[in-house]
């Protein structure tokens, strides 16, 4: 993750050798914006894909592997308990660890970064879908009965959308929380925002624009996301607005 250096005049700090420095970079400026313009199509678009990316396939994942253990967890009971305090425990191992964990199983490779991220989308997805699913009113089920639904339909019709709140609302959890830990992603493989972060900080006196631009493209990423799922949720339980 290293770059060519070079050394400012008087003593300067060391930044990397992007070519010709401006008056910005060799002072190691805070926001250097010519090195934006001309690194954002080879550096900072492409870690910006990768991490949408690693994002998208391990909420997905995660997600339904969630919802069918939820399923399980809610239709038998007994069956709840060990499955909540197996996605308690996955959450609670750091993931340096569990990146170490996996490497010698699948190798340094994106599957490692991706069966760890989705191992932490475990703890708030099926916490929350059980919560939805168990929050939906016995009188309501009386009254889907009464009119003559079946158990999938009832679950499909009445379950489901009333439940869709609390699903909702662990996967904007999920997505914004994994955007956050897939930075460390880099520590292991060269994607995502991580990778320009790690080589911000791993250049001597830190290259500071680099680490910025990159932690604000992560920050504005995980609002995007958020601001799009919350438009989502809301488009799809219109109830919960007017109660």
């Amino acid at each position: 993750m290293s770059h060519h250096l070079l050394v400012a005049g008087g003593g300067g700090p060391v930044i990397p050798n992007f070519g010709k420095p401006s008056a910005c970079l060799k002072h190691n400026g805070w926001f250097c914006t010519d090195w934006l313009r001309e690194h954002w199509s080879d550096i900072l678009q492409p870690a910006l894909v990768q991490h949408i990316q690693l994002t998208l396939i391990a909420v997905g994942i995660g997600f339904a592997i969630s919802f069918a253990l939820a399923l399980v967890g809610f239709r038998f009971r007994w069956a709840d308990p060990p499955l909540g305090v197996f996605s308690d425990f996955l959450y609670t191992i750091p993931s340096l660890a569990l990146f170490q964990l996996l490497v010698p199983i699948t190798g340094v490779t994106v599957t490692t970064v991706e069966v760890a991220l989705t191992s932490y989308t475990f703890f708030v997805l099926y916490r929350n879908i059980v919560a939805g699913l168990e929050g939906v009113p016995d009188e309501v089920l009386e009254s889907a009965r009464g009119m003559g639904l079946t158990r999938v339909q009832t679950f499909l019709r009445v379950e489901l959308p009333l439940a869709m709140p609390a699903i909702l609302a662990g996967l904007r959890i999920a997505t914004v929380s994994t955007i956050s830990i897939a930075t460390v992603a880099a520590f292991l493989i060269q994607d995502g925002l991580g990778a320009p972060i790690f080589d911000a900080i791993e250049t001597p006196d830190l290259f500071k624009t680099e680490l910025l631009a990159a932690g604000a493209l992560a920050i504005l990423l995980a609002l995007t996301a958020d601001g799009l799922l919350a438009a989502v949720q809301r488009a799809l339980t219109p109830w919960s607005r007017l109660r």
